[in-house]
């Protein structure tokens, strides 16, 4: 599941289980309305995500890219070791800020 919301200075998306290649269908449709918001914070809720592979990575990486042609930041907010780690291989780590002080509410520590 993947759900984006705005407000006057910043978009969110909040994604929900498995960011990989069986939702890759849906990432252009998300990315051009993401984009289409022109809000100069992106703010990226990992919180939820049980998987990520390099698909949904580079998922991340285009709305960050998108962010940051409109001279926008983007923030992963509770981005786990594991989706920081498939970043981080990508080499793309460098293009988000990352939130470590978010604690994910209701969320139970899922580990592999």
């Amino acid at each position: 599941m993947i759900e984006i919301s705005a407000s006057a200075t910043s978009a969110a998306v909040t994604i929900a289980g498995d960011l990989d290649l069986a939702e890759r269908e849906r990432f252009p449709e998300v990315t051009a309305r993401v984009s289409g918001l022109r809000r100069q914070l992106l703010v990226l809720d990992l919180c939820r995500v049980t998987f990520m592979d390099s698909t949904g990575a580079a998922f991340l990486m285009a709305l960050a890219d998108a962010s940051g042609k409109r001279g926008g930041a983007t923030v992963l907010r509770g981005a786990s070791e594991r989706e920081l780690f498939v970043l981080e291989v990508c080499g793309a780590l460098d293009m988000f800020r990352i939130d470590d002080q978010h604690r994910c509410d209701d969320v139970e520590e899922l580990s592999a």
